[in-house]
């Protein structure tokens, strides 16, 4: 009861955090709309409360959204808009299945990634932070989704520390691609940039905490985007865009 009562808690928190200021919503979905058209498609990779599928939804996107942890899925199943494919799955390099390490109380930072709660304990934030459960996961791949629903203008990945994996499984370049970027993990970053420009010709943006707007005046590359990283105080997001094509 003690263990159901404090995921239920977790669940609570997010829906304050990310969904009980709507105008964050309208704000982000404007910010999208300069990414997607209406129409497009959009894949979002660990939606988690729903926000930033609500507001690719707002902004006109057809979105394929993937949540694995159970309590998240099963109230986005009944919470999202009509016309969103949602699926119960991680993604990663590889198909098959794996363990989330989840924070009942903190469910946000729950992580498929090795060695991720050891690290980011001692991180800025994470104190209170405890990973006091798991769930074994369906893992699919970013290929695998481009095959059953096709290639998107733009894929978000937030899934604490494992986006570099999420990306292993893209071979092939799309138009647009933003990751969380987590200052206790700057290598992780690295990972993700390194495998994009493998795959084409991207530039590069920071968005701060959940601003809707861009941090830098430039698109920058690859070695531009890693020096506005260094030293970075607040986590935030990456955005990618081809060059080419």
């Amino acid at each position: 009861m003690a263990t159901e009562l404090r995921s239920w808690l977790g669940l609570g928190r997010s829906l304050v955090i990310y969904r009980a200021r709507p105008w964050k919503t309208a704000r982000l979905a404007r910010f999208y709309r300069a990414i997607v058209s209406p129409g497009d498609l959009a894949f979002d990779i660990g939606a988690h409360a729903g926000n930033r599928t609500r507001a690719l939804v707002a902004a006109g996107a057809r979105v394929v959204a993937l949540e694995p942890q159970r309590l998240f899925h099963a109230f986005l199943r009944r919470d999202l808009p009509p016309g969103v494919t949602l699926l119960p799955f991680a993604a990663g390099r590889a198909p098959g299945r794996a363990e989330l390490r989840v924070s009942r109380l903190h469910p946000t930072v729950s992580s498929l990634a090795a060695g991720f709660p050891a690290r980011m304990a001692e991180a800025p934030g994470f104190a209170a932070v405890r990973w006091d459960a798991a769930e074994t996961v369906e893992v699919t791949t970013l290929d695998a989704l481009i095959a059953a629903h096709g290639v998107p203008r733009f894929v978000k990945i937030d899934v604490e520390g494992f986006e570099a994996e999420v990306l292993a499984g893209l071979g092939q370049p799309v138009p647009w691609v933003a990751f969380e970027h987590l200052p206790a993990a700057p290598e992780l970053a690295a990972a993700c940039v390194a495998r994009l420009a493998g795959l084409g010709r991207y530039e590069f943006n920071l968005v701060r905490g959940e601003a809707p707007a861009f941090a830098l005046d430039r698109w920058q590359d690859a070695p531009g985007l890693l020096a506005a990283l260094a030293g970075a105080r607040r986590s935030g997001d990456v955005y990618a865009r081809r060059r080419d094509g």
